[in-house]
């Protein structure tokens, strides 16, 4: 029939091992060379030690649902909210310019909020626990203006949540 091929093991010769030693060396291989690019930037309290709990955002030291998150650029506040519960549906108070438009949420209670922001498409869910805050923040960068805004929010009676829009 047919015949049995068994693969042979391949040889690396000893150059080429000190040649990728020696590129691994020369280029610093110690994880503290090239970083990722920065991501979007974080809340002065989203630095202090943050914990994730399963599949949940992540529960930051401090936060609260009982005042509206800290803006966290130099831009200008659209919305902000604090202590409300249950869905709400609630117009952005200035247009919405090119560029980005960033979100942050803080929930407590258990359920799973979720935001939309009309006209611009950005939506995503935020799952909210008992007895501490969950909190996110979501950004999209715009290429055109719009004149008016809408965010909804859909939740259980049983969250409370706050919320602060900017741009």
């Amino acid at each position: 029939m047919g015949e049995l091929i068994v693969p042979v093991p391949a040889r690396v010769s000893s150059g080429f091992v000190v040649a990728v030693v020696a590129a691994l060396v020369l280029t610093g291989c110690s994880g503290e060379g090239k970083r990722p690019p920065a991501g979007p930037p974080v809340s002065r309290s989203a630095q202090s030690s943050p914990t994730q709990t399963g599949d949940r955002a992540e529960h930051i030291e401090g936060e609260t649902v009982s005042r509206a998150p800290e803006p966290v650029n130099d831009g200008q506040v659209l919305l902000s909210v604090a202590s409300r519960d249950g869905n709400a549906e609630l117009p952005l108070t200035k247009k919405i310019g090119a560029g980005m438009l960033a979100i942050q949420v803080n929930c407590q209670g258990k359920g799973t909020l979720n935001v939309a922001v009309d006209p611009v498409g950005l939506s995503f869910p935020l799952e909210c626990v008992d007895e501490e805050v969950s909190s996110t923040y979501n950004e999209v960068h715009l290429k055109r203006a719009r004149s008016e805004g809408t965010v909804r929010i859909t939740a259980p009676s049983t969250v409370r949540w706050a919320l602060t829009a900017e741009q």
